[in-house]
């Protein structure tokens, strides 16, 4: 079990796996071990004796993989990979990456020397590259977008870790299709709002009034909340630019109940408030600071994955996801939607209501103009479609 632990603690740190496949990870370890580490084909032969799909067989050879590379037990050079995804870690932290895209290229990228070091194939070579993007692709069939996800992630690696060129990959990225974003109408926002509550609540109704995405919201703290004008100063939104966002006015007192709670609350004598960058550093009485607590702190502190010293972080993504999911179910939209479905909302109610499109473009965070004329197509299907000219012939007169 030590052991066990030990592994699940390394793909913690190291990122190499989402925090919540990790207990699945542990699982395939486990079994692996105690069939006596028969060897990758005898243990994927005896899983697949067993009934189990396609997917989870990939998985327990993945976790099989990463166990073998953190335990030593595989004789083909495995630290150079260990070292590999460290170099790559520097690399992205070097250049200021977000944490959630460091976790993302260091998944991409610890799949892709696990799937070299399978088939015995040379990393560092074009055509691995190629042969994983195809493998992507036909195999495991992943979205496009999940494809370039990966492609972009590999090149990375090979451009800022191993200073390579790659030669011949652009003809396997894949073609993104042109997909309008699933919006629901006011009625359908009304029924699903009514239905949420708790804190989570405050979130999603914040995201709804403002147009901010999730990870966003919740990294809002006390001082970046301006009551009185009705605005909210964005801190590090995606590509690490700031920006000025609303609050409705329904929203005033339901938010600076929550500032006071977020003021009064004891988690922050446990343990400081995390700070971006250096600024713990440079100013070390900060994170202990009423200003800088979070509107929505966590319930306990937790390891910051930089400093690693125990801080107080925002409240996680998923609880808030939960209330959304529960609360669209109560609702009976009956629609798949999510949190990120609100700053879409967000955005098509405003241009319906004849708000200009480029401070819809400001408000977003939008770098590009065309990013926001998306919203144009989605304005015309909920304001209902064009009559057909087929319809318009029972009107029309013959002359005299």
């Amino acid at each position: 079990m030590c052991e066990l632990a030990g592994f699940s603690k390394h793909l913690l740190e190291r990122g190499l796996v989402p925090e919540n496949r990790v207990p699945f990870f542990l699982h395939w370890a486990k079994r692996y071990k105690d069939m006596g580490c028969i060897g990758e084909n005898l243990f994927s032969e005896a899983l697949a004796a067993e009934g189990k799909a396609e997917w989870q067989i990939r998985q327990a050879i993945d976790a099989v993989h990463l166990f073998s590379m953190w335990s030593g037990d595989t004789g083909k050079g495995v630290e150079p990979g260990l070292d590999t995804l460290d170099a790559l870690r520097k690399a992205l932290r070097v250049r200021h990456y977000a944490l959630k895209t460091e976790k993302c290229y260091l998944h991409w990228s610890g799949e892709y020397l696990c799937f070299c070091l399978k088939r015995g194939l040379d990393e560092k070579l074009s055509d691995s590259y190629r042969d994983y993007l195809t493998h992507l692709a036909l195999v495991r069939n992943v979205a496009a977008s999940t494809q370039n996800q990966a492609f972009n992630s590999l090149l990375f690696l090979f451009r800022n870790v191993w200073n390579i060129e790659p030669e011949g990959i652009d003809a396997v990225r894949a073609r993104k299709p042109f997909r309008l974003p699933e919006v629901l109408s006011l009625f359908e926002v009304k029924s699903i709002l009514a239905c949420i509550h708790g804190v989570p609540g405050t979130v999603i109704r914040l995201i709804y009034s403002s147009g901010m995405r999730l990870c966003e919201a919740l990294s809002v703290r006390i001082k970046d909340i301006r009551l009185e004008e009705g605005t909210v100063m964005i801190r590090g939104g995606k590509g690490d630019k700031d920006r000025t966002g609303i609050i409705g006015k329904n929203l005033v007192e339901e938010l600076a109940l929550q500032m006071e709670v977020a003021k009064s609350s004891r988690v922050f004598s446990l343990a400081p408030v995390s700070l971006p960058g250096a600024l713990s550093k440079k100013y070390p009485e900060a994170g202990y600071s009423c200003e800088w607590r979070y509107v929505f702190p966590a319930r306990e502190p937790s390891l910051c994955p930089f400093s690693g010293h125990m801080v107080i972080h925002h409240m996680h993504p998923s609880t808030v996801q939960r209330e959304m999911s529960r609360a669209v179910h109560a609702s009976g939209t009956g629609k798949r939607v999510g949190v990120h479905t609100l700053r879409h909302c967000f955005a098509t109610h405003l241009l319906m209501a004849g708000v200009d499109l480029c401070e819809i473009q400001e408000l977003l965070g939008h770098r590009s103009l065309d990013t926001t004329r998306i919203y144009i197509h989605v304005a015309k299907g909920l304001r209902g479609c064009v009559e057909s000219p087929l319809d318009r012939l029972e009107s029309v007169r013959g002359p005299g």
